[in-house]
């Protein structure tokens, strides 16, 4: 069975991949998705015989593990490489005057007196009006 696996790889490197190879990380993702496959009952794509599934005691992972390495498998992946730019990015400056700094903040303040009218600020003077009125219809 090693012997299999290892003629496998060697013309699975020189066919498809002599200039790309997969990670280690890319490798697992590949045999575990293959794998979870193969345990829901997904059809096998290469044909192993009865003697061979019994050896690997119908492991799934060995199984994905042996299709991936004869090539069978098709799955592509896309690797995402930076993008590299040799632009600067350039602030621009503005001048700020006392004027527009003055304006801002009055925009400001009437923005949140308008969000304060809208959501009702409490005074603490309406609340103890509250209050008391609540201790004479107790007392009534």
């Amino acid at each position: 069975m090693k012997q299999r696996c290892m003629n496998l790889r060697v013309d699975l490197v020189k066919n498809k991949m002599e200039s790309e190879e997969l990670t280690r990380y890319e490798k697992a993702r590949i045999l575990g998705a293959r794998a979870l496959q193969i345990s829901m009952n997904a059809p096998i794509l290469i044909k192993i015989t009865h003697e061979e599934l019994e050896e690997i005691r119908y492991d799934s992972l060995k199984i994905a593990e042996i299709e991936l390495e004869s090539g069978v498998l098709p799955i592509s992946i896309k690797r995402p490489f930076p993008k590299h730019k040799d632009e600067k990015l350039r602030r621009i400056k503005e001048k700020v005057t006392e004027e527009k700094v003055a304006q801002k903040e009055t925009e400001e303040e009437e923005d949140i007196a308008k969000e304060g009218e809208i959501m009702e600020i409490a005074n603490p003077d309406d609340e103890i009006e509250e209050e008391v009125k609540e201790d004479e219809r107790a007392e009534d």
